[in-house]
């Protein structure tokens, strides 16, 4: 059995040079969310640990295998006074296929902390009906009622909880950031502009910022909303929500919009 600490466990090659060594085989390309996080994680390697995650700005640029190793290789922008930058490029078979930006932050103390973003009432999920996340090691899920249910969007639940099942991961704030960056590429909410044989289809971009940390031990709840899609390429926004209402990460998206060769 596979466990999500494994893919976030990376073998240090030399200096801001990391490999990812636990492999398997499935019939999909390799899962955006695994070269995401274990690309934050790498990037975390090389940062001093009073800095925590607080952005990723990441880019699919082609397909990778799950059954190969990945090689991830950063540079390292800046250190500032409060912030550090670094880019990122994953690699297999000597090309790149995920290239992002991350940007670690060490925060001020007694920092104002509001919100103003809410989610609808939603029941609690140890009243919900448990599902399947597929393709998702260490996660378990619960089904919410769907806010676009019957508008194309039955295959691509915008809205349900989750949960890592290894919650000692939530106490190093790096890990915990790639735990939500494993789960942020999970599912999309622009199955609702399926129409004319047009569907959802890979991710393009992505973008996570961290508002909390320490989150992914409990329930989280994903809530997507559709924005736009135009020239074959979809947008939807949307976040992470604990069991008390609070924001915990916003994720931005585009994938493409096309129609499914026959």
């Amino acid at each position: 059995m596979t466990f999500l600490s494994q893919l976030l466990d990376l073998e240090e090659l030399d200096d801001d040079l990391f490999r990812g060594n636990t492999v398997f085989d499935e019939k999909y390309n390799l899962y955006g969310g695994q070269v995401a996080a274990q690309a934050l994680v790498a990037a975390g390697r090389t940062v001093s640990e009073d800095r925590v995650p607080h952005s990723l700005h990441g880019y699919f640029l082609r397909a990778g295998s799950a059954s190969r190793p990945t090689i991830f290789q950063v540079t390292n922008d800046r250190d500032g006074g409060s912030f550090s930058a670094r880019r990122v490029v994953a690699l297999q078979h000597g090309e790149v296929i995920f290239s992002a930006s991350l940007s670690f932050h060490r925060p001020p103390k007694d920092a104002p902390d509001q919100q103003d973003r809410t989610v609808e009432s939603v029941p609690a999920p140890d009243t919900c009906r448990p599902i399947r996340l597929q393709r998702l090691f260490s996660y378990e899920g619960r089904s919410t009622p769907q806010p676009y249910a019957g508008q194309g969007s039955d295959d691509w639940p915008t809205r349900f909880w989750a949960r890592c099942t290894e919650p000692e991961l939530a106490k190093d704030p790096v890990l915990d950031a790639a735990v939500l960056t494993y789960l942020s590429d999970y599912s999309s909410a622009l199955g609702v502009f399926s129409q004319g044989g047009w569907e959802p289809g890979p991710s393009l971009d992505h973008a996570i910022w961290f508002h909390r940390t320490g989150v992914t031990g409990g329930w989280l709840l994903s809530d997507y909303a559709p924005v736009r899609v135009t020239h074959g390429r979809g947008l939807y926004t949307g976040g992470f929500y604990d069991t008390e209402g609070r924001l915990v990460a916003s994720i931005a998206q585009e994938a493409l919009q096309r129609i499914p060769r026959a």
